[in-house]
């Protein structure tokens, strides 16, 4: 169930710095994501493709859908021909993929490139020398015309420890800054740092985030 209050709270707060809100939707049913429609809310994240491509048709069409999941190349294509922003680039196999199969449905897709900065070694993400050898091999993402690499992505620690959960998002800033200035320079397009969740949203907040995404605390515990 929606909790309103928290809704208007957070998007509030969020707006007024100039952080970006996507409700982090996956296994909640339509019902809710439309309570969240009715409130203002356009931009949906979404885990699972076959979730995805089931839903969709059943919402509003403006909605902005985020692929905040793991994606497999062999899915791709079944949410290219409406997805907005594809979080989890996690290797240059799978950006090719995504040019490949955006030029078949006509479209230019917007992506992040994920960084792996968490200690855990479950989670998904590209290190700081595949960043820069895919960077350096595709341009900048300019030699594969049908993406438009929009900036970083990454999760930090599951962890009580803040500053370890800090120095993570702050590396993670650190490492956005410097591509940014490598390869984008004076390119506007390259501008989304995506980091922060529910439970540590401020404090990537503080480290530079533009974009979180938030699930719990809009929609309560899974």
């Amino acid at each position: 169930m929606v909790d309103t209050k928290a809704y208007n709270l957070i998007s509030a707060r969020l707006s007024a710095r100039h952080v970006s809100l996507v409700a982090v939707s996956k296994t909640k049913p339509t019902e809710d994501i439309q309570a969240l429609y009715a409130l203002g809310q356009r931009d949906f994240g979404e885990n699972y493709v076959q979730e995805l491509v089931t839903k969709q048709p059943q919402l509003p069409s403006d909605i902005r859908w985020h692929f905040i999941g793991h994606l497999q190349r062999n899915k791709v294509r079944f949410i290219v021909p409406f997805v907005h922003l594809i979080h989890g680039i996690d290797s240059q196999r799978l950006l090719v993929t995504l040019d490949k199969e955006a030029a078949r449905a006509g479209r230019r897709i917007d992506c992040l490139l994920q960084v792996h900065i968490a200690s855990e070694e479950t989670k998904f993400g590209m290190d700081i020398n595949e960043i820069n050898d895919l960077m350096n091999s595709t341009h900048g993402g300019k030699s594969l015309p049908n993406v438009r690499v929009r900036g970083l992505m990454g999760m930090a620690s599951f962890s009580d420890d803040t500053e370890l959960v800090r120095r993570e998002f702050r590396s993670l800033k650190s490492l956005f800054d410097t591509v940014k200035a490598s390869f984008f320079s004076g390119d506007e397009d390259f501008s989304v740092l995506s980091m922060g969740m529910s439970a540590d949203h401020e404090t990537a907040i503080q480290e530079g985030s533009n974009m979180v995404r938030i699930g719990s605390l809009l929609f309560g515990a899974r």
